[in-house]
């Protein structure tokens, strides 16, 4: 079957790329799958363990700052390697996130998903590392984008089984339960996974240019980690409390919570595919600056509406978000060099989740004060609108653009 001119990259992908694309798409399927557990479970958690609203915030909170643990192990894959790094991941993420299915409390959940969800993490950070690496110049958005409708089945896989949640108030434990399948990918990665061709040859330059490198990255790590500090303040907020929102407040089944999610995220990875096509032909800048506030604004009314009005708000606010992700995402890799390219990553991740803490933190106390969802959601829309300015003002053009010479590798 021939697929439409805006479903390909614009570049021929070798052999090898193919490969690299099908590996490191299994990859952020279980990434996905660890990142999205506690976020899809913790209001069915809650409910055995009687946790308020407040609480469930703090406990998303710390399993964020878990990401600490992906500092360390992101920069020695800047040193060791990407692809040992990542088998590693791919196998311990999975195990560690299962323990959740046999939690005696809620502490005990949180502590094991603050392990677990970084370490998937860390994972998603390598992933995107080594497809930005790999990808000719015209494509590496499109891949973006790709990786992304990918990394959105594995976490569908989550949300697919929250109906097991409806069978007993203990039966939310079997969705962890189903983290064990994501052992089948680390396999695949152990047998079949090269390392990145680019950190082979560049690994012994950067590692002599160090103090280029630092120069080269204090210049761009402001500008992103803002952006996505800013973003992350709005959107963490809205993924967690969302089906919160729809369990107590339209009164929806974990069936149906599962069907909102899939049938609002559904085209949302058309977005990302047609998004990673124009970022590529047309350029990313606009496309990201545009698409954040607009996605923002119509999901923040989608927790202010009710019936059909809701289900098509947040149709058409994930769609926006997902026309901007690859626009925005291929900046993190393609404006540093090699040998920093991916603890520059881990550094921007920890950014983004510092930001969305705080936004979990602060609704959770509002709406335990009385605050309605659709009133904090619309106030936090402020910080994406602050976040595209940032990207109108501050971000450069990349489309078309070697990665030697945005990286400043020549």
């Amino acid at each position: 079957m021939r697929l439409p001119t805006w479903a390909k990259p614009s570049d021929t992908l070798t052999p090898h790329q193919r490969r690299i694309v099908i590996l490191v798409s299994l990859a952020s399927m279980s990434a996905a799958f660890t990142n999205t557990l506690f976020t899809q479970t913790v209001a069915f958690a809650a409910d055995e363990f009687g946790i308020s609203r407040s609480a469930q915030g703090v406990g998303a909170a710390i399993v964020r700052f878990g990401i600490l643990i992906s500092l360390p192990l992101v920069a020695l894959a800047d040193r060791r390697g990407r692809r040992p790094i990542m088998i590693a991941l791919a196998w311990t993420a999975p195990l560690v996130c299962a323990l959740g299915a046999v939690a005696p409390n809620y502490i005990f959940l949180v502590a094991t998903q603050t392990v677990g969800r970084p370490l998937g993490l860390t994972l998603d950070i390598l992933i995107a590392v080594i497809a930005i690496e790999e990808m000719p110049r015209n494509s590496r958005a499109y891949v973006t984008g790709l990786l992304a409708v990918l990394s959105g089945a594995g976490a569908g896989v989550a949300v697919a089984a929250l109906p097991l949640a409806d069978l007993g108030l203990r039966s939310w434990r079997l969705i962890y339960a189903v983290s064990l399948v994501w052992l089948l990918v680390a396999f695949a990665l152990m047998k079949w996974l090269p390392e990145s061709q680019r950190f082979v040859q560049h690994v012994q330059t950067h590692r002599v240019q160090r103090t280029e490198l630092l120069r080269i990255i204090r210049a761009n790590l402001f500008r992103i980690c803002s952006v996505v500090f800013l973003s992350n303040m709005y959107i963490a907020t809205g993924s967690i409390f969302q089906n919160r929102y729809l369990k107590d407040e339209r009164g929806y089944s974990a069936l149906l919570v599962a069907l909102f999610t899939v049938a609002t995220s559904a085209p949302a990875s058309l977005g990302l595919i047609i998004g990673g096509r124009i970022a590529d032909e047309r350029g990313r800048r606009i496309l990201g600056a545009t698409m954040v506030p607009l996605g923002a604004f119509l999901l923040g009314i989608s927790f202010c509406v009710s019936g059909t009005t809701m289900w098509v708000f947040a149709v058409i606010g994930g769609f926006a978000f997902g026309l901007s992700y690859p626009a925005l995402a291929v900046y993190r890799g393609e404006l540093f060099p090699t040998g920093v390219r991916s603890l520059a990553g881990g550094i921007i991740m920890t950014a983004a989740l510092l930001g969305g803490s705080i936004g979990l933190i602060g609704a959770g106390r509002v709406l335990d004060a009385g605050a309605s969802y659709g009133a904090v959601m619309m106030w936090l829309v402020v910080a994406p609108v602050i976040a595209s300015i940032i990207v109108w003002l501050q971000y450069p053009e990349t489309a078309h653009r070697e990665l030697d010479e945005i990286s400043h590798e020549n």
